[in-house]
């Protein structure tokens, strides 16, 4: 019964690699200290190797959110592949702060309109058509507002995110209105009614989903209705922005 029945790290190893104490480590371990900070969680989580689903768990556990990686600009190509094989969606994915970092050819089209600085907050309630372009603005404003909240809550604070909630509520009364009412939801699946100046209205599906090698970063899906009229418009969109990519690269 002495020897160790689980291979792997010495509690002493664990903890040099995470650069706690083994005095510490070992409260951790027994559950005599039940308050680590997110810092040094990270930092057992790596020394641990644990994968992004254990490691999520154990920020659940400490009622902690995980850190945000501060290099969260970088998208998996992989990635990028998968979203190039979605040839009747829209799909993109932005950061902790809603910065569209990449975007397939169909949702570069679509979001052409009201591409401002990159930004999906930004567009929302600092683009002059923006309210022309979402039909149903007052509905996305409502869901974006509450998934920003929801963003917020990122232990320590993603600083992208805190200078955005700062500029938005000192330039737009109508997200002022909105963050005040302390709503809060992740984004999951919201319905939008495009008005696009190429194909027209639209009906989209957005279904966002988190990108769990890389966290703080969002996958979002558009797609519309099979066989409607508006996932024949989203096709024409995208379709004629391929044939523009080809010409302009041939």
């Amino acid at each position: 019964m002495g020897g160790r029945r689980v291979p792997g790290l010495r509690r002493e190893e664990v903890a040099v690699l995470a650069g706690v104490s083994a005095d510490y480590y070992a409260r951790l371990e027994q559950g005599r200290e039940r308050s680590p900070s997110a810092q040094v969680l990270d930092a057992l989580c790596c020394a641990l190797r644990l994968a992004p689903d254990a490691s999520d768990h154990a920020f659940r556990l400490a009622r902690l959110s995980p850190e945000v990686s501060r290099t969260d600009d970088i998208v998996d190509p992989e990635l990028l592949d998968t979203m190039d094989a979605f040839p009747y969606a829209a799909a993109y994915v932005t950061n902790a702060a809603f910065r569209v970092l990449a975007a397939n050819t169909t949702a570069a089209a679509l979001i052409a309109p009201v591409r401002r600085d990159g930004n999906i907050l930004s567009t929302i309630f600092l683009d002059p058509v923006a309210q022309e372009y979402y039909a149903n603005w007052d509905d996305v404003s409502r869901a974006a507002v509450s998934a920003l909240r929801f963003a917020g809550g990122f232990v320590p604070p993603h600083p992208e995110v805190t200078a955005l909630v700062a500029g938005l509520y000192e330039d737009s009364p109508a997200f002022r209105g909105l963050w005040d009412d302390q709503a809060v939801a992740g984004l999951s699946m919201t319905r939008k009614t495009i008005r696009h100046p190429d194909v027209g209205t639209m009906e989209l599906r957005y279904q966002t989903f988190d990108v769990r090698t890389s966290p703080g970063q969002q996958l979002t899906v558009a797609t519309a209705a099979a066989g409607s009229p508006s996932a024949d418009a989203l096709a024409l969109l995208g379709t004629a922005a391929a044939a523009r990519q080809h010409t302009s690269t041939s």
